[in-house]
């Protein structure tokens, strides 16, 4: 049986069972199994490769023990132990060491995950079609990335638009042209399910990695933040996925709750991915942690201001912004002047409607700066849509091979039908409003407001004209019946 089929049973399972109602809890109680399943499989490979490798997880509470065996415990019994056994002692993992890193991972898992179903028969046929999965084989692996993939649209769906999932196709790019170096600290700290630091990884590892010892570097260099505890399962199995043994550095945490101030060099990276929730607002108190100039409660506007903070001089970012970012006054041109003036900000690659279809219709915009550096001029680039596209949809995303022209264009820049350049002064100039349009698409912008005008009383004259030719005409049939 195929991974995708297997997956496919498995909710099908679900969706039998009266304790797991919808997407969000179905693709919960799915990620805490595969978790086990995937610690497991890579702990039994490390006690292989290591002789004195001890597991953090007590024997009794180990996949292998209680899970492995299809023909083992189910109905109530399966059900007791799962609920009053062991996520009580997950839960409450202790580390054995200062450097069981692992104990810590797997118990900021388990202290927001839940066991949503009802049936311990149901839960021992799904906990069998987990078995089927061997993630120590590498083609398993690989497909199973793909799987996981689909997985995290699903839950796009089950949340708010555009929280938890970025198109592949987006992340790639992004982590392209910021190129992170091998030992270059890494952050998203709004990491969602880690799609960011996903493609870091795999970039790093395919360029740079070639000992045991460039693993371990990359391994640490790897950091990322997020506040609820789904995607922070997803992201923590994510990484586990991708290489990362104990991806303690993967916190469940809001950074936006400690104060800007606390934040000291120590905190500091040089490489920022992300695309921080937008369109939300934080709880009250939250805009307290920034400075008064910059005190708003948007939540994407409160990241911008931090990632600057967070970025080492010299520091590379790349972050989505919707286009309300780019044009809103306020607060927003305070935050964007502080960007200008203390970063550069080098390209903005302005991303069509769609690509976050069928969640969210918001335009998005990629924005690359570098801490540091006072930006001089800002080269925009208007990605279009694939010949014979109108739109993207869920069935239809975009590619990352559509990016090849920006990417072919980024080294030696020159203005075309979809490349311009703004300078510093014209954003001063526009109360920093970085809401450009493509000056070599004729089709935008509203008009000259004179010329408008005149076409509006044409129209009114003709709409008149017609109005009384429909008068005289009814006038005349009446008299006509008279």
């Amino acid at each position: 049986m195929s991974i995708s089929t297997t997956i496919k049973s498995i909710q099908d399972i679900m969706r039998q069972d009266v304790g797991v109602d919808g997407d969000a809890q179905r693709i919960g109680q799915l990620v805490w199994l595969f978790f086990l399943k995937i610690f497991d499989d890579q702990e039994q490979e490390a006690q292989l490769l290591h002789d004195d490798y001890r597991s953090p997880i007590p024997k009794r509470f180990q996949w292998r023990n209680w899970a492995a065996d299809d023909e083992g415990m189910t109905g109530d019994e399966l059900l007791e132990f799962a609920n009053n056994a062991l996520f009580p002692a997950l839960k409450a993992l202790q580390p054995k060491s200062e450097e069981d890193k692992a104990a810590l991972v797997v118990r900021s898992v388990f202290e927001d995950a839940y066991q949503y179903m009802k049936s311990g028969t149901l839960l021992r046929q799904v906990i069998n079609k987990v078995n089927a999965i061997d993630f120590n084989r590498q083609d398993d692996r690989h497909l199973f990335g793909d799987i996981y993939e689909k997985i995290l649209k699903d839950l796009q769906g089950a949340g708010n638009a555009g929280e938890y999932y970025t198109p592949r196709a987006v992340t790639q790019f992004m982590v392209d042209r910021v190129n992170p170096q091998l030992g270059e600290r890494i952050l998203d700290p709004a990491c969602g399910t880690g799609g960011f630091l996903a493609s870091a990884i795999d970039q790093i590892r395919d360029r740079f990695v070639k000992t045991p010892e460039d693993e371990a570097r990359l391994v640490d260099s790897i950091f990322g933040v997020e506040k609820k505890p789904l995607p922070h399962l997803l992201a923590v199995t994510n990484m586990l996925l991708h290489g990362i043994p104990a991806p303690i550095n993967i916190r469940h945490d809001n950074t936006l709750t400690r104060p800007l101030r606390d934040y000291g060099p120590a905190d500091r990276v040089e490489v920022i991915v992300t695309n921080p929730p937008f369109g939300g607002t934080e709880e009250d108190g939250i805009e307290k942690n920034f400075p008064a100039t910059f005190q708003t409660k948007e939540t994407a506007d409160l990241f911008l201001v931090l990632i600057m903070h967070l970025l080492k001089p010299g520091g590379r970012a790349a972050v989505v912004l919707p286009d309300g970012t780019l044009f809103g006054e306020g607060v927003k041109s305070r935050i964007k002047e502080k960007l200008l003036t203390d970063c550069n900000l080098h390209t903005i690659v302005r991303l069509p409607n769609g690509v976050f279809n069928p969640y969210t219709g918001i335009k998005t915009n990629l924005l690359f700066f570098t801490r540091g550096e006072i930006t001089r001029e800002t080269w925009y680039y208007e990605h279009p849509y694939p010949e014979g596209t109108k739109s993207y949809s869920k069935t239809k995303p975009m590619r990352f091979e559509e990016f090849a022209p920006e990417r072919a264009w980024w080294e030696a820049r020159e203005e075309n039908e979809c490349a311009w350049r703004v300078p510093m002064a014209t954003f001063k100039k526009n109360g920093f409003n970085l809401d450009i349009k493509n000056p070599h698409n004729a089709d935008l912008g509203h008009g000259d407001p004179d010329e408008l005008l005149a076409v509006y009383q044409k129209r009114l004259g003709q709409v008149q004209s017609i109005r009384d030719q429909l008068k005289a005409a009814l006038a005349e049939a009446l008299e006509r019946g008279a």
